[in-house]
Parts: structure tokens; sequence; C-alpha cells
């Protein structure tokens, strides 16, 4: 099982960090979660393309999170793809899914009447909203929906990743939640976002005092963040969706490594997690960080929840 941090950037825009997206891999299964600024060239980079992905999960609606599937729906099409794509996502994903292709038919229907393709079918996107702790399975990977608290969004969700006796767990946007801190109990892999102290500063792009407080309180601190990954016994914490997307990487390492004795890792794109072997690669780079440790047996069993399947 494989997890690869595509985007770890934020609203901000960033030359180093694209939009928020990671891919989970296992068995021949490939899962998208979230659809960030750029995550067809990162999907390419790693790889993968879009015809190969089996399906894709939103952690919540807002922009820089969603915002490339239209994009990754179209060059999908054009790499062969020969099924609709899967997006599963929270309450109000239909509705932007079925507006977004609306929007775009006129091109639609002109390519398909000129281009004349086999299939057409990689242009259809099929919807299925979640509910709290919906299991998705795709062979062996098995993947949670797991509710956080990204307020005053109404729906938002983590994801929890499991494929031969693995555990991932991928935080979305959310403030300290007891959703995250029991789904991360024991996981191999905690990849949590990050705001960090200091980092956006009132007066810069018309942000206001009120604009900084009010950011920070739905997500999770650098001086808290380390402490969930304490409380929760995970073998590695990896960090992305920074905010901002050029803090100060040695300052947040001292901070967050202040609170957890075990592996942190700054995310960059295109960094892979090979949780069986108990490795990163980032580039030419590659190194462990302690597999006894990470292969821990000291995982949460899963209770028994409602189940989809394509």
């Amino acid at each position: 099982m494989r997890v690869t941090l595509l985007g770890t950037g934020c609203p901000v825009v960033d030359t180093e960090r694209f939009g928020p997206a990671t891919l989970l891999t296992a068995g021949g299964a490939a899962v998208l979660v979230d659809c960030g600024s750029g995550v067809t060239q990162r999907l390419l980079a790693a790889g993968v393309t879009g015809a190969d992905l089996d399906a894709v999960f939103f952690t919540h609606l807002h922009s820089d999170h969603i915002v490339d599937l239209f994009q990754l729906v179209i060059s999908s099409w054009h790499q062969g793809r020969e099924r609709p794509q899967f997006v599963y996502g929270p309450k109000g994903t239909r509705r932007y899914v079925e507006g977004l292709l609306k929007l775009w038919q006129p091109e639609f229907k002109q390519r398909i009447k000129h281009e004349r393709r086999t299939t057409n079918e990689a242009l259809k996107v099929v919807v299925k909203e979640l509910k709290r702790g919906d299991v998705t399975e795709f062979g062996p990977l098995a993947i949670e929906a797991v509710e956080v608290d990204h307020r005053p969004v109404k729906a938002a969700f983590g994801f929890a990743a499991e494929a031969f006796g693995r555990r991932a767990v991928v935080s979305g946007d959310t403030a300290p939640c007891d959703g995250i801190g029991k789904a991360a109990k024991g996981a191999d892999l905690l990849v949590h976002e990050v705001f960090v102290h200091g980092g956006l500063i009132s007066g810069e792009s018309l942000r206001t005092e009120d604009t900084v407080r009010n950011v920070a309180t739905y997500h999770t601190l650098s001086d808290e963040v380390g402490k969930i990954a304490a409380e929760c016994e995970v073998g590695c914490l990896a960090l992305t969706h920074f905010v901002p997307p050029y803090a100060n990487r040695e300052a947040l390492l001292a901070e967050v490594a202040a609170d957890f004795a075990g592996p942190v890792v700054l995310g960059e794109d295109l960094m892979t997690f090979d949780l069986v072997e108990g490795t990163v690669r980032h580039g030419l780079a590659h190194w462990s960080i302690g597999a006894p440790r990470w292969q821990s047996s000291r995982r949460a069993k899963r209770p028994a929840r409602a189940t989809l399947e394509l």
C-alpha cells in the first residue's frame, strides 16, 4: 500500500506546492483523494493517469479541493479511459458535479461529434454521496469516510484507508476533532493538514486580523498537530495542506517534533510513502523511517460499518 502526496498546497498559489491531492494505491487499485489545481500533471509525474483511477474522493467542496475535476475528466478521455469516472464525496457533491458537466456540455457534444472516438464513457461521472462511517472497497483497498470539523463547512470528511494490514489516515481540512483522533489511533501513517503559526500575516493580500483568526479556527495549528499524532500513537506523521505554502520548514519541523517523538515528515509534492516497506521516496532520495515501529501491531480493530461497493 502506497500513499503519494500529489499536491501539498492550499488556495494560496505556489510553484512548489500544487493544490490538495493524495493518491492511494494498493494491489492494482488507485484512488485519488481531492482534485486540487494541477492534479493531472502531478498524477502523470507519479506514473498514473486519470484513465487508471478507480475513484475520486472529495474531503469537502471547497474550491481548492475540487477545482480540477473537469480537467481530470477530459484528460482521462484523452488518455484512453473507457469507463465513467466515479466520484465520492459529502452531501452536495452530486449537485456540484451535475452543474459542472452541464456547463461543459457544448464542448462535449462538439468533441464527440467531430473526433468520433470508439467510446465516450469517460465523459460520464457517477456520483455517490457518503455518510460518516461508509466504507467503499476497491479490491484490497478499503476507504472509510471519517467525519471531521471544518465548520462553517457543514459536510467534511477525512478518509482512513486500509490494505494488506496497513492503515493510513488522510485528515482533510479540519480543526482537532474526535473523528480523526479515533480513526488515526495506531495508524501506520497520518497525513494531516497544518496551519503554521505566524505564517499568515494580517495586512497581506487584504487579510485582516479577523481573517487570520477565522481561517485558523477551522484548521489544525502547528503546535497542535504533533500532539494529535502522539495521542494517536501513529507510526509516522506527514504534514500536508500547508497554510501558507511557503512556511519556514526548519522552524515548522522543530515545532511539531517537540510534541511527537516519532518520524515527522514535511510533505512535498510527489513524495511517496510505502506502508509495507516502511520507506519514503521523493525524487531520487529514498529513506527508511523505522519499519519495526511503523509495522506496529497496535492497530485499532475496525468495527462493522455500512459498506458501499462499485
